[in-house]
């Protein structure tokens, strides 16, 4: 399951419970993990990608996040690239792979880059693509898919993000609690009384008018509107 913890520079203790597909035999490990943020910070172009014939703990080992940043990096046509998050696509809605050779579950890999989008990757986000897309057609991509063939890349779920810092807003700016030499304490006035019984007659005596009204007019109705067969 994804989580996003927005404490740093302190650690941070997680319990994971993991089962195993065959045997479903279930093993907990605990892990201490310090949040350190990035020194450039982070990346403002980000995409996401949906790997469809990988599972997640497929893309964990280093090997293959480099294999998979070295593919995105020819789509990109930038050095500067880092993966910043990955997640199966169960925890985004996807169905279950059935149980047949070959049938793997998804991973979603966010990629982030300090430099602008590629061509070909705009192109493939852009209106027209997301078209083609609900057509059953694919994407609009000018350029060689460097992912195949160990990736294969479901373009039409593919997401381009722009994630620029939020300004900080200075927080409140605490004083010593002693009044300065000249300042004098000047309590709030008192409030004069009000008179609560018009506005409480009112809201007694109006609904009981208009019940007893209603009554009148229905007994009116029920005895002296009667005709006999």
């Amino acid at each position: 399951r994804e989580q996003r913890w927005h404490v740093q520079g302190s650690p941070l203790l997680f319990q994971v419970l993991a089962y195993n597909r065959h045997t479903y035999a279930t093993v907990s490990q605990r892990l201490v993990i310090t949040v350190i943020p990035p020194p450039g910070g982070d990346p403002p172009y980000q995409g996401e990608f949906l790997v469809g014939n990988r599972n997640v703990e497929e893309l964990l080992p280093e090997a293959v996040r480099e294999m998979f940043l070295q593919a995105s990096a020819g789509v990109w046509e930038r050095d500067d690239l880092q993966v910043i998050n990955i997640t199966s696509a169960l925890d985004r809605g996807g169905r279950v792979p059935l149980p047949i050779e070959g049938r793997k579950e998804g991973v979603y890999v966010k990629v982030g880059s300090h430099s602008p989008f590629s061509p070909c990757l705009v192109s493939a986000a852009s209106p027209q693509s997301r078209f083609r897309c609900s057509l059953g057609q694919q994407p609009l991509a000018s350029c060689y898919d460097t992912f195949a063939p160990h990736f294969s890349i479901r373009w039409c779920n593919l997401t381009l993000l722009q994630v620029w810092p939020s300004p900080t807003t200075p927080g409140p700016v605490w004083g010593s609690g002693v009044l300065e030499e000249d300042g004098g304490f000047e309590p709030p006035t008192e409030v004069p009384p009000q008179d609560l019984l018009p506005g409480f007659l009112v809201t007694l005596l109006v609904p009981l008018a208009v019940a007893l009204l209603l009554c009148v007019l229905l007994g009116h109705l029920m005895c002296c509107r009667r005709e006999g067969v």
